[in-house]
């Protein structure tokens, strides 16, 4: 039946999700010299908003390698659909780094990471709508 295959398919979607979710932020910390587990702790909100951001633009990623098989009219294997979701994630998190990093570069009225450590909320939403839109672009590119 479709309807199980369909609940199993997003049950593995869903946990694949999560797990480069979690991967996203680690390797994007690396990047933003922070622990962002640290400073969740400490109620930063500038790192809350980086990792929402980070989450969002996993989650349209994803959304578009899942869907642009579907949407050609492809049929396309369970494996094949993951490791292009695999693939095109590690491609988006490798832009979200380089975004990041330009942004960095190019402005030099004040370090984006100092403001982010301290907790600087519009600094955060600022690096959150780069990786959401980031994400916009790139899944349109996947489509």
């Amino acid at each position: 039946m479709d309807f199980y295959k369909d609940i199993l398919e997003m049950a593995i979607y869903s946990f694949l999700g999560v797990i480069l979710m979690v991967a996203a932020n680690f390797f994007i910390d690396l990047v933003i010299p922070c622990s962002f587990p640290e400073e969740i702790k400490k109620d930063n909100k500038a790192v809350g908003f980086v990792s929402a951001g980070i989450n969002i633009g996993v989650g349209i990623l994803l959304r578009a390698a899942i869907y642009s098989p579907s949407e050609s009219g492809q049929t396309e294997s369970l494996m094949n659909g993951i490791l292009s979701s695999v693939l095109y994630f590690v491609a988006g998190v490798v832009f979200f780094m380089l975004a990041y990093l330009a942004i960095k570069f190019i402005n030099r009225k004040y370090e984006l990471n100092t403001e982010i450590g301290k907790g600087n909320t519009s600094a955060g939403i600022m690096v959150a709508g780069i990786f959401i839109g980031i994400a916009i672009l790139i899944s349109g590119v996947i489509m």
